[in-house]
């Protein structure tokens, strides 16, 4: 199932519980296939490369756009955004397999998802905190959910890594990156020198 049937059938059982239509009127809405189990874990492979926290996954003979949960890493046109996308570009080699767990799709349509590297003999590594621990994005847990992501990138800092090579001041956030116009990106967009 694509993922505008997935959005729409919840937007359905969004209506129908919000009319009281009953628990039959719900489970008739629910997309065929799905359990209420959770999210499942699924192997793939990272196709394209969009930025250092959104990929195109092939898995299971469908390509989705995948956004990283748990980070937010700069902007292609933000400073440092190039040298964060290839550093996840070596990472995920051509044939290197990732292991994908789609959590819920976002406000562009994309999958938000969680992406472990499978290393062989050992436990799979988190795409995210390898790279808040590297230094290539910002921690992004609001609600404290995964242990130590703050104490990852107070390391970075402190180790001076990726994007906080040169400290932590001046380095904006891409949130903050978004929200500036073009004249003001000129003129905040010149970061570290290498």
């Amino acid at each position: 199932m694509n993922d505008k049937a997935l959005y729409f059938s919840g937007w359905l059982l969004l209506v129908a519980t919000g009319f009281g239509l009953g628990e039959a009127a719900v489970k008739s809405f629910a997309p065929a296939g799905r359990t209420s189990a959770g999210p499942t874990e699924e192997a793939g492979r990272v196709v394209r490369l969009v930025d250092a926290d959104t990929y195109d996954v092939l898995a299971g003979g469908v390509t989705y756009r995948v956004r990283l949960m748990g980070v937010d890493a700069p902007e292609p046109d933000q400073p440092y955004g190039h040298q964060a996308a290839d550093s996840v570009a070596r990472l995920l080699g051509p044939k290197q397999s990732v292991l994908v767990t789609r959590r819920g799709v976002d406000l562009y349509g994309r999958a938000l998802a969680t992406v472990r590297l499978p290393v062989a003999g050992k436990p799979a590594l988190a795409l995210d905190s390898l790279l808040v621990v590297r230094g290539w994005a910002w921690a992004f847990d609001p609600k404290r959910r995964i242990a130590g992501r703050a104490a990852q990138q107070a390391s970075a800092v402190a180790g001076r890594r990726g994007l906080w090579k040169c400290g932590a001041v001046g380095v904006l956030a891409p949130r903050q990156w978004r929200k500036l116009n073009y004249k003001n990106k000129r003129r905040y967009g010149v970061g570290c020198t290498w």
